[in-house]
C-alpha cells in the first residue's frame, strides 16, 4: 500500500509513523499539505499522493478541507471527515459525548457577551473558558470570579473573529495536578498515561511543559475511553479524561493526536499500532 502521511508541520510523530509504515512493508510518503493544490472542477487527485492518506495536519481547517477533498476523490483517509469535523469543535465534541452518555464536565455555551454572566451562574465559579477550536491549551483560561470573567469577555470581544464572540464555559474540575491521555486506535487502547502539569501551570499539555507518566487504566475507565472514541466516530484519537469525585470525566477528544510524550513511558510502538489500525481500516 502506498500510504501518504499528510502534515503541515513535520514532527517526531510523523517521522515515527513513516518509519513504522516502511518497516511493515508499505511505501509511505511524507507529504506537506501546504504544497498541494486540487482542481475541484476536474476531480483530479493531487500529484504525489498515494492510495490512502493518514491525516496529520495540525491546522484544523487545513486537515478538515483536505480530508473532504480527498474523500470526494475516492481517496480513503484516516480519520474520516465526519470525525475531524466533530473533534475539531469542542461544542460538537461535547454534544456527541453527552448523547452517548459519556460523563463530561458541566458545560454551558453563551451565544453572546450579554448571556455570559447568566451562563456563568449556571456553571458556577471557578470555571474554565475555552475557544471552540484550538489545541495545546491556547486561549484556555480560568475565571475564578465575575471580575476575571468580565476581563476575559472584554478581551474576546475585541477580536475580529466572530466565533470568539460566543462562549464555551466549563466546570473547573477539582482534580490532582494531572489528567489522563489515552491513544485509541479503533477498539483498542494503544497507550494510556498520566499527563502531569508543569510547575506553576494548571494545564497538563505536554506542549506547555507537562510530563507523562505510565498509567494502566481499570476496566471501567477503559470502557469509558473507548465509548468516548466511538461517540465521535472512532479512528485514531487522543481521549483526555480527568479524575473527578472518585470517578472520571472526559473533557476532550483529539483528532490528530500527538503521542511523543506518551511513547516515552510506553512499552511497544504507538506508531506501529496506528499504522496497523490504518491498514486494517482501509482494507474494509
Amino acid at each position: 500500500m502506498k500510504l501518504s502521511i499528510l502534515y503541515d508541520r513535520l514532527r517526531w510523530e510523523e517521522k515515527a509513523l513513516a518509519d513504522e509504515a516502511k518497516a511493515s512493508g508499505d511505501e509511505p510518503s511524507l507529504v506537506d499539505a501546504r504544497s498541494l493544490h486540487f482542481d475541484i472542477s476536474e476531480g483530479a487527485k493531487a500529484e504525489g499522493l498515494g492510495d490512502a492518506v493518514l491525516q496529520r495536519c495540525i491546522s484544523h481547517y487545513r486537515a478538515l478541507f483536505s480530508t473532504r477533498i480527498l474523500e470526494s476523490l475516492g481517496v480513503p483517509v484516516v480519520n474520516e471527515y465526519s470525525v475531524a469535523e466533530v473533534c475539531g469543535n469542542k461544542l460538537a465534541t461535547t454534544i456527541a459525548l453527552a448523547r452517548a452518555h459519556v460523563p463530561t464536565p458541566r458545560t454551558v455555551v453563551a451565544l453572546s457577551s450579554e448571556s455570559v454572566e447568566a451562563a456563568a451562574r449556571h456553571v458556577r465559579f471557578p470555571l474554565v473558558m475555552k475557544p471552540f477550536t484550538g489545541s495545546w491549551g491556547r486561549m484556555v483560561s480560568v475565571a475564578r470570579d465575575r471580575g476575571t470573567l468580565s476581563s476575559l469577555v472584554e478581551l474576546r470581544e475585541e477580536m475580529h473573529n466572530p466565533l470568539e464572540h460566543m462562549y464555551y464555559l466549563q466546570e473547573f474540575v477539582k482534580r490532582p495536578p494531572r489528567d489522563i491521555r489515552a491513544v485509541v486506535t479503533g477498539g483498542e487502547i494503544a497507550a494510556c498515561v498520566y499527563r502531569n502539569a508543569a510547575k506553576g501551570d494548571w494545564r497538563t499539555n505536554v506542549a506547555r511543559g507537562g510530563t507523562s507518566e505510565a498509567f494502566r487504566p481499570g476496566r471501567d475507565l477503559v470502557e469509558m475511553l473507548l465509548k468516548a472514541a466511538d461517540a465521535v466516530g472512532g479512528g485514531v484519537l487522543g481521549v483526555d479524561a480527568m479524575e473527578s469525585d472518585g470517578g472520571y470525566v472526559v473533557h476532550e477528544v483529539n483528532n490528530t493526536v500527538e503521542f511523543r510524550g506518551a511513547q516515552s513511558v510506553t512499552e511497544g510502538s504507538i506508531a506501529a499500532k496506528i499504522v496497523r489500525y490504518t491498514k486494517r481500516s482501509l482494507k474494509k
